[in-house]
């Protein structure tokens, strides 16, 4: 994939691929005081937003004409039955009660991912460390490495995220802060990708190690949730639940007026 980039500069996390993460230092190293926003993203450990976990670990039904199912790092909703060219979502940025532990939690809508191995995503991370919570924007063609974005970002922020595709694999991914007035579009293409979901998701990131611990957001509201043109109601998504064995990690409500609905932290 080759990306066209209309935005300023992006800054890739360190700890993914050596060369690329000792540039980003360097270049870091000689940035002025204000870019803070960028050094702290840049320090961001190996981080994913990654597919849900393998099918083994779905349990699916049907109850009250919604599909369920729970993954280890998945809450949300996924519509998962056709070729998808659109998503959107809307949600007030969450803040996280940080104990001492460095914990995650990330929030986007995407392409893909539900089925399949690639993820065409775009949306923002709450990291919890040294007890302060940390707010990061984003995106990521899975499995290619996340793209931070250096803009300042803090809890209480609007922010919509869309991702839009083309039957010849090209993506568009917008993510907006109305509340700063920022706005990045990032265009790639890739025509292999299959398109087959989309989702509005709450995540609990992931890294070599596996899903890593998830930051107590709070309860967290997407709004004006569209698929494909349409409601995500009306799209008959499947609901998700965030489970480890028999815990409960975080949950999501019915959906209201076809484009609403919360979700909502239970354990990291």
């Amino acid at each position: 994939m080759r990306l066209r980039r209309k935005e300023a500069p992006l800054v890739p996390p360190a700890g993914r691929r050596g060369p690329r993460a000792a540039l980003a230092a360097l270049l870091l190293a000689a940035m002025p005081a204000a870019s803070a926003p960028a050094a702290a993203a840049a320090a961001l450990p190996a981080l994913d937003f990654a597919p849900h976990s393998a099918s083994a670990h779905l349990r699916a039904g049907d109850v009250g004409g919604i599909r369920n199912a729970t993954s280890t790092n998945w809450a949300g909703y996924a519509a998962h039955s056709t070729k998808y060219t659109s998503v959107t979502a809307t949600w007030s940025e969450p803040s996280a009660s940080c104990g001492s532990a460095t914990t995650y939690a990330s929030f986007w809508t995407g392409l893909d991912g539900y089925a399949s191995a690639s993820v065409e995503q775009t949306g923002t991370l709450v990291e919890c460390s040294g007890g302060t919570a940390h707010q990061f924007a984003w995106y990521e063609m899975y499995p290619a490495a996340p793209v931070y974005f250096s803009n300042t970002l803090v809890a209480g922020d609007r922010i919509t995220a869309t991702v839009s595709s083309t039957s010849s694999g090209a993506f568009t991914l917008t993510l907006t802060d109305s509340t700063r007035g920022w706005s990045h579009t990032i265009n790639q293409t890739n025509a292999s990708l299959a398109r087959s979901s989309a989702e509005v998701i709450a995540e609990a990131p992931s890294s070599s190690s596996g899903v890593l611990p998830l930051a107590d957001f709070g309860t967290v509201t997407f709004s004006g949730s569209g698929v494909n043109g349409g409601t995500l109601g009306a799209s008959g998504p499947t609901s998700i639940t965030m489970a480890s064995g028999s815990t409960t990690k975080a949950s999501v409500s019915a959906i209201s007026g076809g484009t609403s609905f919360s979700s909502t932290w239970h354990h990291a």
